[in-house]
């Protein structure tokens, strides 16, 4: 793995469950960790309905593996790129070599 590739800082964020004080559940996002990554696989899509357009744009990050990175799963974790939200649909452990990972991500709106 060349790290010049490495060009992109991208954002890992979590999602946790907060209760407020009259027992309410909500979930909050907070920073988890950032690090750069190698952009791959961009395929921009977009779908109108009814005059509306959906962006369903679909990229691959990258990373260098790391013990904070092997804990990621593709529930309850998401990508922040260029200020854009990006959902982790899949996640592949490039054989299990523990060397890098790559993020299968799909835009959503805020």
């Amino acid at each position: 793995m060349k790290i010049s590739l490495l060009n992109e800082r991208i954002l890992i964020e979590k999602s946790k469950v907060i209760i407020d004080a009259i027992g309410n559940h909500r979930n909050e996002w907070s920073k988890y960790y950032s690090c750069y990554a190698t952009i791959s696989n961009e395929s921009p899509q977009e779908e109108t309905s009814s005059g509306a357009i959906w962006d369903e744009s679909k990229i691959d990050f990258t990373i260098r593996y790391s013990k904070e990175v092997s804990v990621l799963s593709s529930v309850g974790y998401r990508v922040i790129f260029h200020n854009d939200i990006y959902e982790i649909e899949g996640i592949d452990h490039m054989n299990y070599k523990k060397k890098s990972m790559k993020l299968h991500c799909r835009r959503v709106e805020r």
